[in-house]
Formats: C-alpha cells, sequence, structure tokens
C-alpha cells in the first residue's frame, strides 16, 4: 500500500509540473506580447508630441544618414563604382585616361541634406499620420497644419526641422509649432575635408593627403584603389566612428599604390 501511495504521489507531482509548464507557455504567447502593446503606446505623451516624433524618426534618420555616408553623399548614385559590393557615386569624374576630373556635386553639403530630406518624406508623413491617431485614441480633436521640412548638416549632429503645427482639443487647446529631430553625427566635418580633397583631384590629378595631418588630427583619410582606375577615399573621425566615403577618377593613381592614413 505504501508503494501504491508514493506511485501517486509522483504522479501527482508530474501533473502540476506539467501545469505550470503549460502555463508558463501560455503566458508567453498571450501575456508577453500584450505587455509589448501598452510599453508602445506608453511613447505616447499628449504633453510632449516633440518626444514621439523623435522616437519614430530617429531610426530611419540614422539609416538614411548611413546610407548617404557610405554611398558618396547619394541615395541612389546613378554615377557611381562598386566597391566592396556598394555602389559610391562619383564627387569628381573623367572618362578620359591621364586627365583631371571634373567635380561633380560642387554644392556637396546641400546636396546631401537634399538626399537625406527626400528620402525621409514619407517616414516623416507616416510617423505625424501616427501621432495624429495618438492624440484621436485620448479622444482630442486634432488639426495638423503642414510645414516646410529642412535637413542641416552642423558641427556633430544632424537636424531634421519640421515646421508643422499641431493643434490638439480636448476641452482646452495644445497648440505644437515646429518640430525638430537630431542626430549625432560628424558628417558636416567629414563633408569639409571631403571637398578639399575633391578640390585637389580636380586641380592636379590627385590629393597629398598627409598635408592634413596637423589640421585634422582626429581625422583618419584612407586612400584605396578601385575598379577602372577610381580612388576611394574613406574618411573615418575617429572619436565618433562617423564614416564619409566617396570615389574619383583621375589622373591614374601610380602601381603599388596603398592606403594613407592620418
Amino acid at each position: 500500500m505504501k508503494r501504491v501511495s508514493d506511485k501517486r504521489g509522483q504522479v501527482t507531482i508530474f501533473i502540476i509540473i506539467a501545469i505550470v509548464i503549460v502555463m508558463a507557455v501560455i503566458g508567453y504567447f498571450f501575456i508577453l506580447p500584450r505587455a509589448g502593446t501598452t510599453e508602445s503606446s506608453a511613447a505616447f505623451n499628449e504633453e510632449n508630441p516633440q518626444a514621439f516624433m523623435q522616437t519614430c524618426l530617429e531610426a530611419p534618420l540614422a539609416e538614411t544618414i548611413q546610407k548617404v555616408s557610405l554611398q558618396g553623399g547619394s541615395v541612389n548614385p546613378t554615377n557611381y563604382v562598386l566597391y566592396q559590393d556598394n555602389p559610391i557615386a562619383y564627387l569628381c569624374y573623367t572618362s578620359e585616361d591621364y586627365s583631371t576630373c571634373v567635380v561633380q556635386q560642387p554644392l556637396l553639403k546641400q546636396h546631401i541634406e537634399s538626399e537625406i530630406e527626400t528620402n525621409l518624406a514619407i517616414d516623416v508623413s507616416d510617423c505625424f499620420n501616427s501621432l495624429t491617431e495618438s492624440y484621436q485614441k485620448a479622444k482630442y480633436e486634432v488639426s495638423l497644419t503642414s510645414g516646410e521640412t529642412n535637413v542641416e548638416l552642423l558641427p556633430n549632429r544632424i537636424i531634421l526641422s519640421m515646421g508643422h503645427i499641431l493643434t490638439a482639443t480636448k476641452g482646452s487647446a495644445k497648440r505644437f509649432d515646429g518640430f525638430n529631430i537630431a542626430a549625432d553625427n560628424n558628417l558636416y566635418e567629414l563633408v569639409g575635408i571631403s571637398n578639399s580633397i575633391v578640390e585637389w583631384e580636380s586641380n592636379y590629378g590627385d590629393s597629398e593627403t598627409t598635408l592634413y595631418t596637423s589640421t585634422y588630427s582626429k581625422f583618419m583619410v584612407e586612400k584605396n584603389l578601385g575598379q577602372d582606375e577610381s580612388k576611394i577615399y574613406v574618411l573615418t573621425d575617429i572619436n565618433t566612428g562617423d564614416i564619409f566615403q566617396f570615389a574619383s577618377r583621375s589622373i591614374p593613381l601610380p602601381s603599388g599604390f596603398g592606403s594613407i592614413n592620418i
């Protein structure tokens, strides 16, 4: 009788363990997704729509910045060379051998700002739609007036500014004029150095990167040989890890050429 009782006790323990496991699985598939939804909705704060837009746009902004930085300043380059399976735009180019190149983007900073702004247009619209829906779910009446969107490269940061005006009314009205999204990135200085290198390429057919050593000691510049006698310049901010790279086809590099770090 004692053995039978022991066996029944063991079976009871196994049943309890099985029930606990089943409940844990149910909790994983049903409770956790709901918790995630609650955390997502908590990102909306009716008193601070700026924070909502920052969260909504910071990933698309960072992705776009990275794309233009690795592709010579363009989202979809048209005149480019493939380097490590990446299309890199020519900022200086000639189709003739042993000839200096012609500058392709004389206003590089403005071009990059325009590229980022254009590429983010849909994301900006979608985020404002989501913000409007969040206010409506909170029983607000919402009025949104679209404004001008601009991107500006500044030292150590990039600013996406949107001149939209949002008015949310529930009893009293809350008005929010303008939204600014910031990204930490030193593309501004990298572009400045790139312009100087491009000027050397267009005037002399090459650049002497070691001349930048004293002025730009926190930067590293690599010059590599790409396809079709192209030169690939890779500029890196040593402190932040920010990168900008572009291509040039001018007077061909001598044989045995390697990268140069400054």
